[in-house]
């Protein structure tokens, strides 16, 4: 047998790619790594490690170099560019992955910055698997003028070609300012971590120059800010380890593609565990309170789900969880918050995970205990109706497998919107509690008997008998059963089991919309 002697040639070209690894892993200056750390911060390939499984990162264009000459760039051509782009897996399934490098350039993009990214999320589209962005750059990358701009632009395009096709998960933990932030804005889940996520269009100094209002990075755009008030955020975490699990967690969740079903995972809760439970958790009074994630516990596997913007209109909940092994989508009024009223805030919040559940075959089960729309001015005159009508118009356009719950309460408008049988739900069930009614029997009473209780010599006593009268013509249990409007009225102690066996029966549900390029939901 012939010995192999390697040609001294090649020893050195496979030594000098080594040394260019090597310089494209360490990222630069080691100072820099040191700054990034003095800020409790990690690195772009610690967080891709954390995010990742255990060796599965292949890197693409790790040797990539811009080629800008102006503002002393010529002589400053780091490898990566300031990202590290590439795939791996989470749970065994294939993830693509982008990661600003603070440490270079301070994460700023620019021409080939930008085409590593547009390469990367083309790739994601081909292979059909998801799409995780891990933020932290200063923006567009100033001294390579319009070109950093039109890279930003390239991104956005694919963000909205890639939506609904694959998941887009962007996690923010840096950063993320002017028009950067629109990419974050165009996926489908944002995660934030407090003390270093900051996302604004414009900064503090602009804010003051213009307006004359002070406030800080972190008041303006911190991760606090996004989850409670603007609804930017669905998720905060305090530190980027627990930040990265629950995107692992959540990718666990979801399917690959709109093509595929969501991974089913082996069920060790039985689906027909009773929920006895529930009789003390739900106050039969409809105007009592109670949490409804207690209930949503109660009923999903293991007792576990992933709430989505739990910060934000928390008189609605949304959540992730499995049922018999399934993953579903819950949307629930929670009477903790608001008495469970639909306004505004939870109008856009329910569309939004409809709208995703539906993308992404995701079937959706909600529970319903609401008084009705928040009614005032300020709701009024900033668009209720139109606002209201986003959840309306996203239930109608679902195709995914759909049940309601119908707690206690459920009252006008808010009744249909919520997912009722004449707007397409597949299964709608009630408890025994339930009142389905164009309002309440105290309303109701004072509205169509006003003249005759006005006039009674005892108006109280009149309105009392009157308000007895609606309740047991119009609001008792079995009313909307009767009519065929609930398909079934069930023991609160069957609920899981009954909701299983509905998924399961649904699971091969096929619904084809009428053919158009795409409709016009109220914006």
């Amino acid at each position: 047998m012939l010995m192999s002697h390697p040609d001294p040639a090649v020893a050195d070209r496979l030594s000098e790619l080594a040394a260019l690894k090597e310089a494209a892993r360490a990222g630069g200056d080691p100072a820099a790594t040191d700054r990034q750390h003095a800020k409790g911060k990690l690195t772009a390939r610690e967080r891709i490690d954390l995010l990742l499984d255990p060796r599965s990162f292949t890197e693409v264009d790790p040797l990539r170099r811009h080629r800008a000459t102006g503002f002393g760039l010529a002589a400053n051509r780091p490898y990566t560019d300031g990202v590290v782009t590439g795939w791996g897996t989470v749970h065994g399934r294939t993830v693509f992955v982008y990661a600003h490098d603070f440490r270079i350039f301070g994460g700023s993009l620019g021409e080939a910055h930008a085409a590593k990214i547009h390469k990367i999320m083309d790739m994601a589209e081909a292979a059909g698997a998801p799409l995780v962005s891990l933020n932290d750059g200063a923006g567009a990358r100033i001294q390579e003028g319009v070109t950093a701009l039109a890279g930003y632009g390239g991104i956005f395009r694919r963000n909205a070609r890639l939506s609904g096709v694959i998941p887009q998960i962007s996690v923010m933990l840096g950063p993320c300012a002017g028009g950067a932030a629109y990419s974050p804005a165009l996926t489908d889940f944002v995660f934030a971590v407090r003390g270093v996520a900051q996302m604004f269009i414009t900064g503090p100094d602009v804010v003051t120059a213009v307006t004359g209002e002070q406030v800080s990075h972190d008041a303006l755009g911190g991760a606090d800010v996004h989850a409670g008030s603007s609804g930017v955020a669905h998720f905060v975490h305090d530190d980027e380890q627990s930040c990265l699990e629950d995107v692992r967690y959540l990718l666990s969740l979801l399917p690959a593609n709109n093509r595929e079903l969501p991974p089913s995972a082996p069920a060790v809760d039985p689906a027909d565990r009773p929920t006895d439970a529930l009789l003390g958790l739900v106050p039969a009074n409809p105007n009592q309170s109670y949490d409804i994630r207690a209930v949503i516990e109660e009923l999903v596997d293991d007792r576990d789900h992933l709430e989505v913007h739990a910060g934000w209109a928390p008189n609605l909940v949304c959540a992730l969880a499995r049922l018999g092994g399934q993953v579903v989508g819950v949307l629930a009024n929670q009477p903790a918050t608001l008495a469970g009223v639909l306004d505004i805030r939870a109008s856009e919040k329910g569309a939004r995970f409809v709208q995703f559940c539906d993308a992404f075959n995701i079937p959706l089960i909600t529970l319903v205990d609401v008084p009705g729309f928040l009614p005032g001015v300020d709701q009024e005159h900033d668009g209720i109706i139109r606002h209201g009508a986003k959840l309306l118009y996203a239930y109608c356009n679902a195709t995914v497998p759909r049940i309601s719950l119908v707690l206690r309460k459920a009252y006008g408008g808010a009744y249909i919107v919520m997912d009722s049988r004449s707007i397409g739900s597949d299964l709608t069930l009630a408890w025994p509690t339930n009142e389905i009614a164009v309002m309440g029997a105290d309303g109701a009473a004072n509205v169509i008997f006003r003249k005759e209780i006005a006039a009674a010599a005892d108006p109280e006593a009149v309105r009392q008998k009157r308000i007895k009268e609606y309740k047991t013509e119009l609001m008792h249990p079995y009313h909307a059963a009767e009519r065929g409007l609930i398909d079934d009225v069930i023991d609160p102690r069957e609920t899981r089991a009954v909701l299983a066996a509905a998924l399961a029966m649904l699971r091969t549900k096929h619904a084809d919309l009428p053919a158009r390029k795409h409709g016009n939901p109220p914006q």
